[in-house]
């Protein structure tokens, strides 16, 4: 029932507000002094923390190379404190302004590399198993206070600044130490956006039960007004003898007994009874519609009948009303987004329905298979643990002249992201697949420019990962 459509939209949504409010360092602001001693910290500041992410392996720009014994340690790049600097979003504006400038301690960087590798901290840091970012953000205090900020050949690149004091190389440091140590271990945050995210598919399985109990509920409250009417003080022969072809459906019925109905309904008691000013707004909305005309008028009806008749009330009337959509807006954050792929879901169950009217109503599952099961959980986690590898790609191939990286949409960088996710980790879907999703969610929840942006921008990437031979599916 909830298909990998709905996972993708889902997905994006929970990694959009995870990583938008995440603020994993606190980046210094500009001084509000004009001082030239907490100047030059500033600037300092801001090109060390770049350093460390070029010791690290990490390319700032697309043009800059590095030297091959960096780029090739699988250690430091792959610490979870770098991955996270780097993919901040406050550092990346970093990165953007400052990548050219920050190159005079490019030289100094081989010599920092050297010292690292060669020291007993390096040597205890990459013999340790799971390291926590607690463990990387002890390890790169030390690498700082021991071998960075006591080196020559930093002093001599930042002497070259014509602002240099030494009263702003230390504070510099002193900046650098507290953004690290100030770090907020994410876990929390992490665990906290992936169980939304099953939050909000068991949310998506609830509107489709939701959804289905609504003709069993209209139903009932049209029983309990034919009832009142004809125990009235002057009941008219009408309100004696209404037409109960409404009332007497019998995929209502059938649908009322599902065992899988009652089974949910008694483990998720959900019910429409708190919006009886809804369902009175609906049923009045029904009545008055042309097919429920043409359906009471009709000679006689089959089971096929009763079940096109609620398959067409629920696409026709239900289904785009503001009256359901206002009320799903106060019954569930997630539900605005869900209505229209659960509805299609709920038209087909009851279209499945008519085609045998001897066998119990079956309902759809909530996943087709297991790996549908976990198709969400597993592009969440992979996305978010490599997001900033994934935005080092994307960033390889924007046009710096048409786009500022810095200004992208937020909401395209995530698409991006998880959509490379999903083309390097699941084998088994197309990328014609992958591709045409994504363009899709970008059209639907993003800016008008968007799905033709991202769809460059993807294709350069999938060119460049099959060259690379990280991506081997066609």
């Amino acid at each position: 029932m909830i298909n990998r459509v709905l996972i993708r939209i889902k997905v994006i949504q929970i990694l959009y507000s995870y990583l938008l409010t995440q603020s994993d360092f606190h980046i210094e602001s500009a001084p509000e002094s004009e001082s030239r001693d907490k100047r030059y910290a500033y600037s300092l500041y801001l090109d060390l923390l770049l350093l460390i992410l070029r010791i690290s392996g990490f390319r700032l720009a697309g043009s800059e190379k590095l030297v091959g014994a960096i780029s090739d340690n699988k250690y430091l790049s792959a610490g979870k404190m770098v991955r996270s600097l780097f993919s901040d979003v406050n550092v990346r504006s970093v990165i953007f302004r400052r990548a050219a400038n920050s190159e005079a301690f490019n030289d100094a960087a081989l010599a920092f590399y050297g010292k690292i590798t060669q020291s007993g901290a390096y040597r205890s840091y990459i013999r340790t198993k799971d390291l926590s970012m607690k463990d990387d953000v002890a390890f790169w205090v030390v690498i700082i206070r021991t071998i960075m900020e006591k080196s020559p050949e930093l002093t001599e690149a930042a002497r070259k600044n014509p602002d240099y004091t030494i009263a702003g190389y230390e504070h510099a440091f002193k900046m650098l130490i507290s953004t690290l140590e100030g770090f907020s271990d994410t876990r929390t945050m992490f665990i906290e956006a992936r169980n939304s995210l099953e939050r909000s598919l068991d949310k998506a399985r609830e509107l489709y039960f939701a959804l289905l109990l609504l003709p069993i509920e209209l139903t009932r409250l049209q029983a309990r007004r034919l009832d009142n009417a004809r125990h009235k003080y002057l009941p008219s022969p009408e309100d004696l003898n209404p037409d109960t072809r409404f009332i007497d459906n019998t995929f209502v019925a059938n649908l009322e007994e599902s065992p899988e109905m009652k089974e949910y309904l008694k483990s998720n008691p959900i019910s429409w009874d708190n919006g009886s000013e809804t369902l009175k707004l609906l049923l009045d909305k029904v009545l008055q519609s042309d097919i429920y005309a043409d359906y009471m008028a009709a000679p006689g009806v089959s089971y096929a009948d009763d079940c096109e008749f609620w398959r067409s009330i629920i696409k026709n009337v239900i289904l785009p009303s503001d009256i359901l959509a206002e009320a799903i807006e106060s019954e569930s954050v997630y539900w605005n987004d869900d209505l229209d792929i659960i509805g299609t879901f709920v038209i087909k169950t009851i279209k499945r329905a008519s085609a045998d009217p001897a066998s119990p109503i079956t309902l759809l599952p909530k996943f087709k298979d297991d790996e549908d099961a976990r198709f969400g959980g597993e592009l969440f986690v992979d996305t978010v643990e490599n997001y900033g590898t994934y935005r080092s790609y994307i960033d390889k191939f924007i046009n710096e002249k048409q786009w500022d990286p810095e200004r992208l949409a937020f909401m395209d960088v995530i698409i991006m992201c998880t959509a490379i996710s999903e083309l390097l980790n699941f084998p088994s879907i197309p990328v014609p697949v992958t591709m045409n999703e994504y363009i899709e969610i970008a059209n639907c929840y993003s800016t008008s420019k968007s799905g033709q942006f991202i769809n460059g921008i993807l294709f350069s990437v999938i060119n460049y990962l099959k060259k690379e031979g990280k991506l081997l599916k066609n």
